[in-house]
């Protein structure tokens, strides 16, 4: 191994700083590291989060995580000292103090990969490096005194991404049933026939080989609803029938999931169907959205200057990640999610196509483009792996592509997906982006020249109709908000219709709402506006008509320059035309939305929806106004869009029926809405709850006590020595508890890592958590149902109040249609069930289930498997409970004390 590098390295946690130099390791307080950070560079790991440690926010260094995302693009580490060791066979350090060394050895250990033969991540790092040079980055210089210079010049990046290939379309799936003898069968074959045999899973996977028959009639799709408890396999249970039907059938079966943690898993288990790395890659492929991957013409810009400063570093490692990663999906695919978070995430959504800016065809890179490579691969893949959102907008957008034989997985999230996709939102943010997408860059702002006048430069030159639809849009477009809306509505001096209406807007929230918690917005039904909304509704109303018209008369025209192409079309030109009328064709469908709710001010009440007036707000700053429509039955579009037309579909999740049983699982994923009936399937988890898991309600912790609530985690952390999932209703109360105790936790060796407070990634923050039995996590909902972590590392959870639904005026109006306080509790009982599912992922796994709050009811308490113990005891008793039961971090059995609810 190389010499340690002849600098300094610096540590900071929540138990003390600690600096390594000239071989010797001395503890410094935050004033004395600040200052030596500030004359040295020091090695550091995560800058932005020892920067928070020091309460120092620009804290710069020799940051490894960087040096490692440059030598090793496209692999993963844990981001903390034990996981770099490990990651390079090092030892880890035993205690926080010997940590400070350790870091000079990784940095020695990865210098050295540099000048090793077989280090497969070397073409393109030279050029990288000396573009990082000019940048200033810190690491450069050390590089470039071990990565010599290659004999030949290295290709660019975009030369060495290999292009995608256009293929014929794909005939449809021939018209086969599979067995249910055979769907067993192929289930023994993937799990092994020596495997211990699952009983549920075996029946499962039977069960689910009817939705591939052939359908009885249109609009009659063959629905199952599966209730699959914890630890029956389901995944298997599926993916088996699936991939026979896709063998037979020559189809492909679409995966919905809900969490990218179940998309991983899923592609996991897919070697098990294909053992081969290529065909695997080939006949399973994830989709996400678009804003999910990298677009190559943004980094092509940021590459080459649009960037700068530290936003510059990150597109150049960016770009090495590009060379080498599987598919080109930055949130949750093979980028470590931790390096957009150590430059607080500068530029890396302009990285993305966050604004559906898309030229298509037209992009200089779009035969390589990731984006359309992964849209091709899943139209001849057997197994599509996406997300819910993805499956209902491709196919509320009518794609040829849309799933007819889908699994479901995470069914329980269907109604709030379908929740978030058919819904509505005329704000003011919404609106300045549509205008830049139309008019491009206006005054300083920088861009690409992507308004519509710079992409159809040919139709305005060349077509007289076309290029008069064109700039009367660019006219009519120039009435929506611009920059600077939010000041000029606060100062009460909008410009322009929109503005106008969005001024009203803030204005009656304003006059009609209450104050609400902390963090969040403010919000008021739209009932009995008063004339200056409604007229300022219908001076908007005209402004979007006026926009809405030139807009369909240039998609008309589009379409016939294409069905009639003249001399002046070239394929460039063709591309730009056909980019044009794709990203035309969802945006009408976003200015007919907004048109249909500005029509509803002053009408009668549209009793399918429910629209509301509201302020967003961070930290008391507002960041957007506007007005929301949803559907007050989400899932009636979502039957109508996406399960009518389908063949054959499966809803599964561990808590799919809840309490409520089979009625409320069918109204909840719109099996209701269905002129066929769906058939049922249940099977209870193998796990036995009652002998390994406990719920202790604790009933001595005040409500708005934020000393005795920030006690009772401390306590019952360091009874569990770590392991502790902690999950809140608010992030104010989140904050001020790990404010109060991760200092204490961290002097007793118990790291405390919270949501909303460390500056890493929820994926990460989950990574970090599994890989320290001794590690808590605090979070939000996003925890609640979207962790995985099986084992000692998760051993306890703790809840800190009952998860009522916040009343906002959504809720309020499903509250009233759903049946009152019955609706409510569906809501509370399958939020306990799934934060309880965190603690039993696997067989042998044991825990205990804390809820701090004696408000809990007892009709609710059969949202926890029968047989659980269920005991409402003091603080003291629980924490002792706690240290009984998860003596040296396993859970013992013990016998139940006084308090069982009956």
């Amino acid at each position: 191994m190389a010499a340690p590098l002849p600098l300094p390295a610096l540590h900071a946690t929540h138990a003390g700083i600690w600096i390594a130099e000239g071989g010797r390791v001395r503890e410094v307080q935050r004033g004395e590291a600040i200052g030596q950070l500030a004359s040295t560079p020091h090695v550091l790991l995560n800058a932005p989060l020892v920067g928070q440690r020091l309460g120092y926010a620009d804290v710069s260094g020799l940051d490894l995580l960087e040096l490692f995302a440059f030598i090793h693009p496209a692999r993963f580490a844990v981001p903390t000292v034990p996981g770099m060791a490990r990651a390079l066979d090092l030892a880890p350090p035993t205690a926080e103090r010997d940590a400070a060394p350790v870091l000079l050895d990784i940095a020695a250990a990865l210098l050295d990969r540099l000048g090793e033969e077989q280090w497969s991540e070397r073409e393109g790092a030279w050029t990288a490096n000396v573009s990082l040079h000019r940048l200033g980055w810190s690491w450069a210089p050390f590089v470039a005194q071990w990565l010599a210079k290659p004999e030949r010049g290295e290709r660019m990046l975009f030369s060495r991404l290999e292009p995608w290939e256009e293929q014929s379309d794909r005939p449809p799936p021939r018209t086969v049933s599979i067995p249910q003898a055979d769907a067993e069968a192929k289930l023994t074959e993937l799990t092994g026939r020596e495997a211990e045999p699952r009983l549920g899973q075996r029946a499962m996977a039977r069960e689910i080989a009817g939705i591939f028959a052939p359908r009885p009639a249109l609009g009659a799709p063959n629905l199952l609803l599966a209730e699959a408890g914890t630890g029956i396999g389901k995944t298997l249970a599926y993916l088996a029938p699936s991939a026979l039907w896709a063998e037979r059938a020559g189809g492909t079966v679409w995966v919905s999931t809900f969490t990218k943690a179940l998309q991983r898993q899923l592609d996991a288990e897919g070697r098990r169907l294909f053992p081969d790395q290529e065909e695997c890659r080939r006949r399973i492929v994830i989709r996400k959205g678009r804003e999910n991957y990298l677009c190559l013409l943004n980094l092509e810009d940021a590459m080459q200057g649009a960037f700068s400063g530290r936003a510059a570093v990150l597109a150049q490692l960016v770009g090495r990640w590009a060379a080498y990663s599987r598919d080109g999906d930055m949130v949750g695919g093979d980028l470590p999610g931790w390096l957009p978070s150590l430059f607080r995430r500068a530029g890396a959504t302009a990285l993305t196509d966050q604004r559906g800016e898309c030229v298509y065809a037209g992009c200089p890179h779009y035969r390589k483009c990731f984006i359309e490579r992964a849209e091709r691969a899943g139209r001849d893949a057997d197994l599509v792996i996406a997300n819910h959102a993805l499956v209902m907008v491709g196919a509320a957008r009518g794609r040829p592509d849309a799933p007819t034989r889908i699994i479901f997985d995470e069914g329980h999230h269907l109604f709030d997906s379908a929740d978030s996709t058919f819904a509505a939102a005329l704000t003011g943010r919404e609106a300045i982006e549509l205008r830049r997408w139309i008019v491009g860059p206006e005054g300083k702002s920088r861009g690409r020249r992507r308004g519509l006048s710079a992409r159809l430069m040919d139709v305005a030159s060349y077509d007289e109709q076309g290029g008069a639809a064109l700039e009367s849009a660019i006219d009519a477009a120039r009435a929506l908000p611009s920059e600077g809306w939010l000041t000029r509505l606060a100062e009460g001096d909008p410009f322009g219709p929109m503005e106008r209406l969005l001024a009203e807007v803030r204005g009656t929230v304003y006059a009609r709402a209450k104050a609400q918690e902390a963090g969040y917005g403010l919000e008021t039904e739209l009932a009995e506006p008063d004339g200056s909304l409604v007229s300022a509704a219908a001076g908007a109303l005209e402004a979007l008509e006026a926009l809405a018209k030139p807009l369909a008369a240039l998609v008309r025209r589009l379409e016939a320059i294409l069905e009639d192409a003249p001399d002046w079309l070239d394929s460039q030109a063709r591309a730009r035309v056909d980019g044009a009328i794709h990203g035309l064709g969802w945006r009408r469908d976003t200015l007919a939305a907004w048109m249909a709710m500005l029509g509803r001010i002053g009408a009668a009440a549209d009793p399918d929806f429910v629209d509301w007036l509201a302020i967003d707000r961070a930290e008391g700053r507002e960041y957007d106004v506007g007005l929301h429509r949803r559907w007050l039955d989400p899932t009636r579009p979502l039957a109508k869009v996406v399960l009518e037309p389908a063949h054959g579909v499966l809803v599964t999740s561990a808590t799919l029926r809840g309490a409520e049983g089979w009625p409320s699982a069918e109204q909840r994923v719109g099996a209701l809405h269905l002129a066929s009936s769906a058939r049922h399937f249940e099977a209870d988890s193998p796990f036995d709850y009652a002998a390994h898991a406990e719920v202790l309600i604790v009933t001595d912790v005040g409500r708005n006590d934020m000393a005795a609530l920030a006690g009772a985690y401390a306590r019952l952390i360091e009874a569990a020595q770590g392991g502790t999932l902690g999950l809140f209703t608010a992030i104010q109360r989140l904050r001020a508890v790990h404010a109060r105790i991760a200092d204490r936790l961290a002097r007793a060796g118990l790291p405390l890592l919270a949501q909303h407070v460390d500056p890493i990634d929820t994926g990460t923050l989950v990574d970090i958590f599994r890989d320290d039995p001794h590690a808590s996590l605090l979070g939000t909902d996003a925890l609640r149902d979207g962790v995985d972590v099986p084992g000692d590392s998760l051993r306890l959870v703790v809840m800190e109040r009952v998860p009522w639904p916040r009343p906002t005026v959504l809720h309020a109006a499903r509250k009233l249609a759903g049946g009152g306080s019955s609706y409510d509790d569906r809501m509370v009982r399958a939020r306990l069930a799934q934060a309880f599912g965190r603690l039993i992922r696997r067989q042998g796994d044991r825990g205990l289930f804390v809820i701090l709050s004696s408000a809990l009811p007892s009709r609710l308490l059969n949202a926890f498997p029968d047989g659980v113990v269920i005991s409402r005891v003091p603080l003291d008793i629980a924490v002792a409970r706690v240290r009984e039961r998860l003596a040296g971090g396993i859970l013992v059995d013990a016998p139940a004390t006084a308090g069982e609810c009956e």
